[in-house]
């Protein structure tokens, strides 16, 4: 029955995955079948311990984000856990042998949005690392296989690519940063005074991220380049409306890709890998 135990804990990540992310979700399903679990827990794993510090406002975050800690590295060690989330991340890691200073460096960073509020540049830097390209990291550790010369040869375009992610995010959250969390991440940006020159920086930070992301996902191995590639899609189609719309716009309201297109952005992708033509 072990075995049965094992499956339900992934079970229950890829039911956390498909409720909080229509986009991934979709990314997902557009890697090979083999690889589905592994990603589908480390989603679950990072939107559980995003979910503590962005949403559990009433309760004693930081004592919930140290239990969290706590019981990461004991089913690390133990490599077993009652909490599915966390029995199944722990099975990814130690199965794919991913470093356990990503997850320090991932821990950390969701650490820093209790305490602050606003990034100079070097905090900056280190939270996108730790919140985003570590994530990278850990996919790019799963679809490589084992292959360690094909990680050191991705890994620089692995963490580009979730940089520009999480940059992404965070121009389309930033009213919402701001009015429920009270957090402007970009470093020197005043949320009152958000203006066209900002944004437009921003926005060609972004486009080097994504430019230098899309030469390694050419050289994914094949199970994993379809799905990743459509991630990609995806977020370069909100970042293009996103780059269409007026600093006023960013700051009243989140900016969405309707599921319709999310759908056509799938068939679209689908017939470009078949074609290879992306």
């Amino acid at each position: 029955m072990l075995a049965l135990y094992h499956q339900t804990c992934r079970q229950c990540s890829k039911v956390i995955t498909n409720a909080y992310s229509t986009s991934f979700s979709l990314g997902i399903k557009s890697l090979a079948k083999r690889l589905h679990d592994p990603i589908y827990s480390i989603y679950a794993y990072v939107r559980f311990a995003d979910e503590i510090v962005d949403t559990f406002h009433h309760k004693d975050k930081k004592k919930l984000l140290d239990e969290f800690k706590a019981d990461t590295y004991k089913a690390l060690e133990e490599e077993i856990s009652l909490n599915p989330v966390l029995h199944a991340f722990q099975e990814v890691v130690n199965e794919y042998q991913i470093d356990h200073a990503l997850i320090e460096a991932f821990l950390h960073s969701m650490e820093m949005d209790l305490y602050f509020d606003s990034y100079q540049q070097e905090g900056y830097e280190t939270y996108i690392y730790g919140s985003a390209e570590v994530v990278g990291l850990m996919c790019l550790k799963i679809f490589v296989e084992g292959n360690q010369k094909k990680y050191d040869e991705l890994k620089d375009s692995a963490r580009k690519l979730g940089a520009a992610f999480q940059k992404v995010n965070f121009l389309r959250d930033l009213k919402d940063d701001v009015d429920e969390r009270g957090r402007v991440y970009f470093p020197g940006v005043d949320f009152t005074s958000f203006n066209s020159n900002a944004k437009k920086a921003i926005e060609a930070d972004i486009e080097k991220d994504f430019d230098e992301a899309y030469e390694g996902i050419k050289r994914l191995p094949i199970g994993a380049r379809r799905g990743v590639y459509l991630a990609y899609t995806y977020y370069r189609r909100l970042f293009s409306k996103i780059r269409s719309l007026t600093p006023e716009v960013i700051k009243n309201e989140r900016v969405r890709v309707p599921n319709g297109k999310k759908l056509y952005l799938l068939m679209k992708t689908y017939v470009q890998y078949q074609l290879n033509v992306f």
